[in-house]
């Protein structure tokens, strides 16, 4: 943990010309995923009180990924454990809600859109871990989550923002998953086709993509469908984040393995168009944020835990160890990385995932701990 804003400044420059130099490879170089281990609560040992960096708002469960409501205050946070469900922050208070209750009122369940959806998720077991957030032609939002609380499936909600400003959730259906695969992450094209990564598909491990090997894949529902199909081509060492170009003509995906982000032609998603290897840290999710493509993950090579993750025995170690994290933009064009933060290893906080920026203050999710964290992004007064 720095002591210093000079410090900073200058660790996130060397950061930055590191990142500079990252540019689009066809190599794939072995390294590791967050090894999801939900019951972690890192965090859960210390207090809630700020470091000199960071802020906390405990008790957002495993916040794993975030979204921001554009314009807007509201910042959601999915839970990565049962019961953990999403929360809805207020950015202006650090007023933290579990939002969905699985309340009468928030279920409006759409049987012609989605025919196949048996019922509402259960709010004592949902498990929200991706979540993308999409603004519709009315105005509203659509809010698709992954959910592994009582069944694999993407759950599929309306946000609605009231005339005071705040925003309301209504439950539309979902899509369940093929049997045998957990979603990672969810992203979607404004036809209503969602997207669904899978970091490890039945018969693959966390080693075998740490090691480089193929395990994961991309797979999409369109509307009307029955089920989620593979796309070929999209199978990848541990595919996690995942986005959509604002022109609908794009994806991209997160390979953990590699750690990389790759550009897939939606005409053509046979073949990767680009592929860029992140300079020193694992991106996690990816999201559009600002005009701005997102990604934020933990330290690649940290000294504080031995180097890079490792394979033992033939399994991966448990990624519990503090590391450092990167959170950076991605110029999807020329398929290189620009450093908007960085830090040590913080005992307070670990497993960065996901990253937002809302007015000039930096939100962190994490896959491990048991709070979000913010801080003021570098350079800033505070």
């Amino acid at each position: 943990m720095t002591s210093a804003v000079p410090r900073w400044s200058i660790r996130e420059l060397i950061w930055a010309v590191v990142a500079a130099l990252c540019t689009p490879a066809s190599g794939a170089a072995p390294v590791a995923d967050p090894g999801r281990s939900v019951g972690s609560r890192i965090g859960s040992d210390h207090t809630c009180d700020p470091t000199e960096e960071l802020r906390f708002i405990c008790g957002v469960e495993h916040p794993e990924d975030l979204a921001h409501i554009p314009g807007t205050p509201w910042l959601i946070a999915s839970g990565f454990s049962d019961g953990a469900g999403l929360k809805l922050i207020d950015t202006r208070t650090d007023a933290m809600q579990f939002w969905y209750t699985g309340a009468s009122d928030q279920r409006a369940p759409d049987k012609t859109e989605f025919p196949l959806c048996p019922s509402a998720p259960e709010a004592a077991l949902f498990n929200a871990q991706g979540i993308n957030l999409r603004k519709m032609a009315d105005g509203r939002y659509r809010l698709y989550v992954v959910n592994h609380g009582g069944r694999e499936s993407v759950e599929v909600f309306t946000v609605e923002l009231l005339r005071n400003g705040e925003p309301v959730l209504a439950w539309k259906g979902c899509v369940l998953m093929l049997p045998g695969m957990a979603a990672n992450s969810v992203a979607s094209f404004s036809d209503g086709t969602i997207l669904a990564s899978v970091l490890t598909r039945p018969g693959t491990t966390i080693a075998d993509f740490v090691e480089g090997r193929k395990t994961g894949a991309i797979y999409e529902w369109k509307p009307g469908s029955r089920s989620f199909a593979l796309i070929p081509g999209t199978e990848l060492p541990g595919n996690n984040g995942l986005e959509t170009s604002p022109d609908d003509r794009e994806f991209y995906v997160v390979a953990f393995g590699w750690h990389a982000v790759l550009a897939f032609s939606r005409a053509h998603p046979d073949r990767e168009f680009r592929k860029a290897i992140a300079a020193g840290f694992m991106p996690d999710n990816i999201h559009w944020d600002n005009g701005r493509l997102i990604a934020a993950g933990m330290t690649l090579d940290e000294p504080a835990c031995g180097g890079v993750r490792k394979v033992i025995d033939g399994k991966a170690d448990g990624m519990l160890c503090h590391r450092g994290y990167v959170v950076a933009e991605l110029e999807p064009h020329t398929m290189s990385f620009k450093v908007v933060a960085y830090a040590e290893p913080n005992p307070d906080f670990n497993g960065v995932s996901a990253a937002v920026v809302v007015d000039n203050e930096l939100w962190l999710g994490s896959y491990q701990a048991n709070r979000v964290a913010h801080r003021r992004l570098p350079g800033l007064p505070r």
